[in-house]
């Protein structure tokens, strides 16, 4: 029997579908396998890389500004 390791990327990939598909339709086991095809996949590709600087789409110095306090703690009224 063939290991994940050793089928190709393809391959994985349907296999991964069509096992999700079955879970979704109500296959109890079909998660876990599902599960462990995915994470081979994923292994595989590597993580994706997020550059978290262009994720806030505001102008530079919105980003840079400290805004005010709404209510001046310590205080009083």
């Amino acid at each position: 029997m063939t290991t994940q390791q050793e089928l190709p990327d393809e391959v994985l990939s349907t296999m991964a579908i069509e096992w999700r598909r079955k879970a979704l339709e109500g296959d109890i086991h079909a998660r876990g396998i599902a599960h462990e095809l995915e994470t081979e996949l994923r292994r595989r590709a590597g993580a994706p890389l997020t550059n978290y600087d262009n994720l806030d789409l505001r102008p530079l110095e919105a980003r840079t500004l400290r805004r005010r306090r709404w209510w001046p703690f310590g205080q009083a009224r």
